[in-house]
């Protein structure tokens, strides 16, 4: 697809009025009235996974991202209340920044580390007892890199992949490149629309790009995109700063194409984009 293909369906895209984007959508994008409601939405999907797992005998692998965190709260209460045993559940975590000179991942004490906040917005909330195994909790590391997909292969395969939706349509740190459908687990370098957004909405860098990570390991697209379900979110977190609306509907209607990855999970067999309403109102200004 052209830059000016892309320009011209963007326009169209962000012309539609909210029920028209649902309607195109096929049933691929499910709205809700308030981020709340969306929150609980998305921890009751993974519990509900969570619980047929411990039903059966077999470990059963998700692809989980430490964003959006808000959900966390929410499964873990799930969780302790209807006594859910995870003994049956693999997460393998999305990805993780890693050092701007060196290939290893940032501190665990680093305020913006994955595996640093993990514990306090999920693990450390669930009663001990109803825990995995620590080695059912798996991050991408330079270590596992080049295994991770025969990690995955050999534990079944991926159930559902989770994960929130970038502002140029990054799944885990899958950037805009060429062949990103058919990406592995690798080290890259952020592009700058991703730093960018992220230095600005994490609560309390400010906005501080010249210290904001560059590099991160990431799980590739082609993982992300063969599991047997995709549960995709974005949103706006704030009506101060509007990000979202444009990606969603990307997300929602846009032709498949390497300039947004996500895009690429357009024909998923089984794929859900979840938000709230407000997020996909069209923009104010059509440019």
């Amino acid at each position: 697809m052209t830059r000016n293909e892309r320009r011209d369906e963007v326009r169209e895209i962000l012309a539609l009025d909210t029920d028209e984007l649902v309607k195109r959508s096929n049933g691929q994008l499910v709205l809700f009235p308030t981020l709340d409601e969306v929150y609980d939405y998305l921890a009751e999907e993974m519990v509900n996974e969570f619980q047929k797992a411990a039903a059966g005998d077999e470990v059963v692998s998700f692809i989980m991202p430490v964003g959006p965190t808000q959900p966390y709260r929410l499964m873990a209460e799930k969780i302790n209340y209807r006594q859910i045993s995870l003994k049956n559940v693999r997460f393998f975590f999305m990805d993780e920044y890693v050092d701007d000179e060196k290939d290893e991942l940032i501190p665990v004490t680093h305020p913006l580390s994955f595996r640093g906040q993990i514990g306090p917005l999920l693990f450390d909330r669930i009663r001990s007892d109803l825990l995995m195994p620590a080695d059912q909790i798996v991050f991408p590391t330079p270590e596992n890199i080049k295994d991770l997909p025969r990690m995955i292969e050999d534990a079944g395969g991926i159930e559902v992949c989770y994960g929130g939706i970038g502002i140029h349509g990054h799944v885990a740190f899958n950037e805009p490149g060429p062949g990103v459908a058919e990406s592995n687990p690798r080290i890259l370098e952020i592009n700058e629309f991703t730093r960018t957004i992220d230095s600005t909405r994490h609560p309390g860098v400010g906005g501080n790009l010249e210290n904001f990570p560059r590099r991160a390991i990431t799980m590739g697209m082609k993982q992300c995109l063969e599991a047997r379900r995709m549960l995709l979110m974005t949103r706006n977190e704030t009506t101060a700063f509007l990000w979202a609306n444009t990606i969603l509907r990307i997300a929602a209607l846009g032709k498949p194409g390497d300039d947004y990855p996500v895009t690429h999970a357009r024909y998923h067999k089984n794929l859900q984009i979840v938000s709230d309403y407000g997020t996909a109102e069209k923009p104010r200004i059509n440019i």
